[in-house]
């Protein structure tokens, strides 16, 4: 057998390549006045069409832990993990209740942020406040893990030719050019290219560890109830438990990210999201299901690894078919491009979305509302490198495994949810116990977090957070709402109206 690595000059060469390539597209969709509008450069003048709105909701969706991450958590948890695929399904389904209604408000009133929403729907600064640090919290989260993604990622596909940190700075330096240039259009064209390869990525990825045990999944199944006969196990009722808790709050908490609900503004029409959301209901079993299977394989492939070494999991498994010839070799280039290209997609995103909140949200509002847009839009640009700068100091030292770092995150942005789907169906929710409960349901969560409590019988604490405060949404607004507290009519048909869909 031609024994060959995926690592080395070679691996350089193709990082150097797909570098190149998205500072390429950088520098294309920057061209004219992409930097000096604030619509145009966080939304890409909202005009996304359906190949570009499917891949950058792909691409964010489908960050660098879907790939770096969950096959490592299957890897240890075993069949349990599973509950990784219908909770990408329930972000969908999710999606479908309330992105299109919340879509044609946005198009009449001209969002830009997320929070723009909860201005228009509650008029309440210090809600709109609150709910802009929840979001600036997630967001910094969330492009942590993507940082650590990245660095592991690089190192572990390279063989460690290219070390964890330089790994990290180069790449993030690529990002910040592209992202500066060209903004969200710049992101949306990088992710098309990155959402192809990330495609592509798994699926080569699932075919050379199938060709590794010799196609022969049940004899993986039955090795694995032989050697760790609980990872194949009826699951007890408290994993079970805590698969559906899971399922809820990653189903809502994913489909209300600052850079997902920016995607909804962007897009063309309201026909265009319908049919992007469409297709990508299918995606968790063409992505999310393969890298189950993928992780499971590995127990096989490299039994009884420790959990810092688990992480490694994806790069040990490239190694191993780059090794078994030229064909595979080349496939692992296509697998390279697309592990890479998730972390990168994603981070870019969130990067954006981090940007905008702080451009619009707090210095454009808060600091000096007189500042035209485009120093709002470099604003914006600086407060992103900066937290990056920040973010990059906490990688060198990564919280916990990515998969926890990716529960942390979840735990306070799920409290947004209340605000954007109750807050579009329910027309006698109210701006007070609005706040009143993502404040209790934030407390209770980030409380739970400090004091080192995971769950409480199996449900997260961002649940009880989330159960708490739609209590006091419900009740609250019961005892409270008015004519006052709310709009006098559903903005929805009028909206409808206004942009010609329906």
């Amino acid at each position: 057998m031609n024994e060959l690595t995926f690592s080395g000059t070679s691996g350089v060469l193709v990082l150097a390549a797909y570098a190149v390539v998205m500072l390429a597209i950088g520098w294309w969709a920057g061209r004219g006045s992409t930097s000096s509008s604030a619509r145009s450069y966080y939304l890409s003048g909202g005009g996304l069409g359906f190949v570009a709105l499917f891949f950058t909701l792909y691409a964010t969706q489908y960050s660098g832990n879907s790939i770096v991450g969950y096959a490592p958590e299957a890897y240890r948890s075993g069949f349990s993990w599973w509950q990784s695929v219908p909770f990408m399904v329930a972000v969908i389904a999710t999606y479908l209740l309330f992105a299109p209604r919340l879509y044609v408000v946005a198009k009449r009133e001209g969002f830009i942020t997320p929070t723009d929403w909860l201005r228009h729907r509650f008029g309440s600064g210090k809600l709109t406040v609150l709910a802009a640090v929840l979001m600036l919290w997630g967001l910094a989260n969330y492009l942590l893990e993507q940082l650590v993604a990245m660095g592991q990622g690089i190192a572990g596909l390279t063989g460690a030719t290219i070390p964890y940190e330089i790994g990290v700075i180069a790449f993030v330096l690529v990002m910040l050019i592209y992202s500066w240039s060209g903004g969200m259009r710049a992101v949306a064209l990088t992710d098309v290219m990155q959402g192809i390869a990330l495609l592509v990525g798994v699926a080569v990825l699932l075919f050379g560890a199938l060709y590794l045990v010799g196609g022969d999944v049940a004899g993986v199944t039955t090795a694995l109830a032989d050697t760790d006969p609980e990872k194949v196990a009826v699951p007890s009722t408290t994993t079970s438990v805590e698969w559906l808790s899971m399922i809820v709050l990653i189903g809502l908490g994913a489909s209300v990210y600052p850079h997902a609900i920016q995607r909804i503004y962007a897009a063309r029409s309201e026909r265009t999201l319908k049919r992007s959301l469409a297709v990508m209901a299918w995606m968790p079993l063409l992505t999310t299901a393969v890298v189950f299977v993928v992780g499971i394989v590995g127990t096989q492939l490299f039994p009884g690894l420790s959990e810092d070494d688990s992480e490694q999991l994806i790069g040990m498994i490239a190694n191993e078919v780059a090794g078994l010839g030229v064909v595979f070799y080349l496939m692992m280039i296509l697998l390279f491009g697309g592990v890479v290209a998730a972390i990168v997609s994603t981070a870019d995103s969130a990067l954006l979305a981090f940007s905008s909140v702080v451009s619009r949200d707090v210095y454009g509002r808060y600091v000096n509302p007189a500042a035209p847009e485009k120093r709002q839009v470099l604003v914006g640009k600086i407060a992103g490198v900066v937290a990056v700068a920040v973010l990059l100091l906490i990688a060198w030292n990564p919280p916990g495994t990515l998969y926890e770092i990716f529960v942390l995150k979840f735990e306070l942005i799920v409290q947004l949810a209340p605000v954007f789907m109750l807050g579009l169906y329910w027309r006698r929710m109210a701006a007070g116990p609005a706040f009143w409960g993502m404040f209790a349901g934030a407390a209770i969560a980030g409380a739970l977090t400090v004091a080192g409590v995971d769950d409480l019988g199996g449900v997260p604490g961002g649940l009880l957070g989330l159960a708490v405060n739609v209590a006091i949404c419900v009740v609250g607004s019961l005892l409270v709402g008015g004519p006052d507290d709310h709009p006098s009519e559903d903005p929805v048909p009028a909206a409808r109206e206004a942009v010609g869909t329906g």
